[in-house]
């Protein structure tokens, strides 16, 4: 009895005394999260430089993002000597777009996987296309989006809707008394393609973005996809009209629910875990975000489409 009572003494030390250790386990997926949301961050810094969006806003779950569109008929300058010089009034109005909501996503890989595999390939190279799924999701939205904007037009080239949409999205601007700080456009690829022809340019990419600077006169061009934008459609919007707002994943009641994400930056746009399932033998990984790419004047975002003539 005594002997046994010492085995069990001597065990409860040992667990007692380990309790805290970190293994090397524990840093390689503590490693692994922060590389994940790094590298996220420092996506999006590349896009918010390009864009020269100044900072992402913090919102709470559940607040309705409003566009916003302005109203208002310039009076007439003809005034008569003496007379009262009429006041044009312009109000800007707001309608709700949608919700801002934390969305949740999983990955989980089989511990097969990563015998077959090797940890490298069943979970790290998965992490990459994990994260660029994730990014391909919030901009498809902003495109989506875009596609709503109320500045429509029609012509029959490539070119001369360019340079429509970026007159359209500068003339609103500037009958808002704002200034334009730049114009965006948003293109179908094969139609930038079909424009070339042969010629030779380099394209550069961020957040998961291909664009070129300096295009036809827009000051950024972004090339989609035919599942983005469709062939035959010209986007585009002044830059200081785009904005970004998130849910702060590290937000203290989430901790207090015992779900603790690790965040990088100092927007913390998206939380990432990396956990082991031992029910299932598999490492899951998870992902929580809320965050929306939005343009806030949508009567200053240009939609023109082009219909070749014979």
């Amino acid at each position: 009895m005594n002997k046994n009572r010492l085995t069990m003494n001597t065990n409860l030390q040992f667990f007692a005394a380990n309790e805290g250790l970190i293994t090397t386990g524990d840093i390689d997926v503590k490693a692994r999260e922060i590389d994940f949301v790094t590298s996220f961050e420092r996506n999006w810094e590349a896009l918010r430089e390009i864009l020269g969006i100044s900072r992402a806003i913090r919102k709470q779950p559940g607040t309705i993002l409003k566009s916003k569109y302005a109203e208002g008929t310039l009076e007439s300058g003809t005034v008569a000597e003496g007379d009262v010089i009429p006041r044009t009034h312009y109000a800007v109005k707001e309608k709700p777009y949608s919700e801002i909501t934390l969305e949740k996503y999983a990955k989980e890989v089989s511990v097969e996987a990563i015998k077959d595999h090797g940890y490298e390939v069943a979970c790290e190279m998965t992490d990459e296309e994990f994260q660029t799924d994730l990014q391909d999701g919030i901009t498809t939205k902003f495109y989506n989006y875009l596609k709503t904007g109320t500045l429509t037009n029609t012509t029959k080239t490539f070119q001369m809707a360019v340079a429509k949409a970026i007159g359209s999205v500068k003339n609103k601007f500037k009958s808002m008394h704002k200034t334009a700080t730049g114009v965006a456009v948003f293109a179908n690829i094969m139609d930038f393609y079909d424009y070339l022809g042969d010629s030779n340019i380099t394209l550069q990419t961020a957040f998961g973005l291909t664009y070129i600077k300096g295009f036809l006169g827009a000051d950024i061009m972004f090339l989609c996809s035919d599942n983005e934008i469709p062939a035959g459609k010209i986007l585009a919007t002044p830059v200081n009209n785009i904005v970004a707002y998130y849910v702060d994943p590290s937000d203290g009641d989430f901790e207090k629910a015992g779900l603790s994400y690790t965040v990088s930056g100092e927007t913390n746009l998206i939380g990432f875990k990396v956990k082991g399932d031992y029910d299932r033998a598999t490492s899951v990984t998870y992902a929580l975000l809320g965050f929306v790419l939005f343009a806030e004047y949508i009567d200053a975002v240009a939609n023109v489409s082009i219909t070749p003539g014979e």
